[in-house]
């Protein structure tokens, strides 16, 4: 009897896991965007400007790797000590949703690019005096340019359209 017992509790507990209080969407979800192939984001590292075309994506994510602990750098992931990097180039600086910047990040009035980032990880604190970044910096200008470049390919980076010669 007590087998029995057990038996229908199990039973009834298993189908109350698939009773849903909200029902599911009908409307399939949303297509996650597709990782970059290795031959498209070789395409897109030598669409970028000098010196960021000659730059290895290798060293780049190996110099990335003392930033993962703070920064993310996949769409909608998650800020952490350090706001999420998918989308940096071209956004305002202190503007990155749901991060708590510090005021000297906040009124820094100007749009992250390649020449803005790279005195900024040479050392944040003499780049923008007031910010809660301690990261010491990456004093090897050659680093520096791997990682720059390697955050353009991995972070949603699209190149200016290439205008038209003149006829």
């Amino acid at each position: 009897m007590t087998r029995l017992a057990l038996a229908a509790v199990a039973l009834l507990t298993l189908t109350a896991c698939g009773e849903s209080a909200t029902p599911a969407s009908d409307q399939p979800a949303a297509p996650a965007k597709p990782a970059l192939t290795d031959a498209q984001k070789t395409a897109l590292l030598a669409s970028l400007p000098a010196p960021y075309n000659e730059a290895s994506l290798d060293n780049g994510r190996r110099v990335f790797a003392r930033c993962r602990s703070c920064h993310t750098i996949t769409e909608g992931g998650p800020n952490m000590t350090g706001p999420n990097l998918y989308g940096v180039f071209g956004r305002q600086a202190g503007t990155y949703p749901k991060y708590n910047y510090s005021p000297a990040v906040k009124q820094a009035g100007f749009t992250w690019d390649a020449e803005r980032l790279d005195h900024w990880l040479e050392n944040p604190r003499t780049f923008l005096q007031g910010t809660k970044m301690s990261f010491a910096g990456i004093p090897d200008a050659t680093d520096r340019r791997d990682v720059i470049a390697w955050l353009k390919v991995e972070t949603g980076y699209t190149p200016p359209a290439a205008t038209a010669p003149a006829p």
